[in-house]
């Protein structure tokens, strides 16, 4: 297995291809097989393109693609590679209109954006100029791909290995691990990563209970507790189990950090609560930060812990016990980011 790293300067910064051609794995030398695809950029493409010729390989080789989730960074050039090569591009069934390009999914998902924007209660200027960002970048995603579906469970032979699709919502609705058993790894896009927190509530706002499917998928990971992840951006995670509980400790006490806005500041909305947390915000952190926001407020208003009165959520429990919102891990490590 190889990595290709590719820029990225509007999202999480370099993005992560991973190469399997079967040359290491007893599999076959001539099958040539993508995680992931990276951003739809002429320069992109071309760095992916010179990563293949490094190994050997050229962008019509490519024989299959397995995307981790729809999000332009991961997913952007997977047309641009199915139209030179044929290769077949799968994706998890949740995410897959996205890919496909299918119209109405698109609109959909664009309207719903403008949707949460106004319930999450950002000013108006700020929503059109993000509403602009948003479109102005649209064409990363790519030109539209005919996919392969897949659900949950799923296992493809691929390069001398199976990799069993597990699905680890949260971040995006179709978000999926690609784990081999045997070799006791997994691919995991943005299910965790090494230095950031994966992105919940605004990366993708089709998910529903967001934080809770989230932190449903770090338990999985941690039941799965292969012994290395790699993600889509940045290195290798020696300790997945350990990096997932570490992230659902930080969303524990984000968690806390949101109920001591709301004790100080009263009845506030996604947006206020983003600032109070987060200060001014900027790019595409401007969707990122209320979205963060909103997913902990919705958590406590599913646990009783706050109301919704139009946009704003009010804290109606007296000194909510914040860890009894959450399951236990179940394991002590932490594992933080050093670099």
């Amino acid at each position: 297995m190889n990595r290709i790293r590719l820029h990225n300067t509007v999202f999480e910064g370099l993005n992560n291809v991973y190469v399997l051609d079967g040359s290491d794995d007893g599999g076959d030398p001539d099958e040539l097989v993508l995680v992931d695809a990276g951003v739809a950029l002429p320069d992109v493409r071309e760095e992916l393109t010179a990563g293949l010729a490094d190994l050997g390989h050229d962008l019509a080789d490519v024989d299959l693609v397995l995307l981790t989730h729809w999000h332009y960074d991961h997913a952007g050039l997977a047309g641009a590679i199915r139209r030179e090569s044929g290769a077949t591009v799968h994706v998890h069934e949740a995410d897959a209109p996205l890919v496909s390009g299918d119209g109405t999914s698109r609109a959909d998902e664009r309207d719903l954006r403008r949707e949460k924007f106004l319930e999450w209660g950002m000013p108006e200027g700020t929503r059109a100029e993000l509403v602009d960002f948003l479109e102005e970048h649209a064409t990363l995603g790519g030109e539209p791909c005919e996919v392969e579906p897949f659900a949950d469970g799923d296992a493809f032979e691929v390069g001398g290995r199976t990799l069993e699709a597990v699905h680890l919502p949260g971040h995006a609705a179709g978000l999926t691990a690609f784990h081999d058993p045997d070799a006791d790894e997994a691919f995991v896009g943005d299910a965790i990563l090494p230095k950031y927190t994966p992105n919940v509530g605004g990366a993708d706002v089709r998910v529903d209970d967001p934080l809770g499917r989230y932190v449903d998928s770090l338990l999985r990971l941690i039941d799965l507790d292969p012994a290395a992840a790699w993600p889509g951006h940045r290195d290798r995670i020696d300790d997945p189990a350990g990096r997932a509980a570490t992230i659902l400790r930080h969303h524990v006490e984000r968690t806390g950090n949101v109920v001591d806005v709301l004790a100080e500041a009263g009845p506030s909305t996604p947006w206020e609560v983003s600032a109070a947390l987060f200060g001014d915000l900027h790019g595409i952190h401007v969707l990122h930060g209320p979205g963060e926001a909103y997913a902990h407020l919705d958590h406590l208003a599913r646990a009783g812990v706050v109301e919704r009165d139009g946009r704003a959520y009010e804290l109606v429990a007296d000194d909510p016990d914040v860890d009894a919102l959450f399951p236990d891990p179940g394991i002590d490590r932490v594992v933080e980011w050093e670099g």
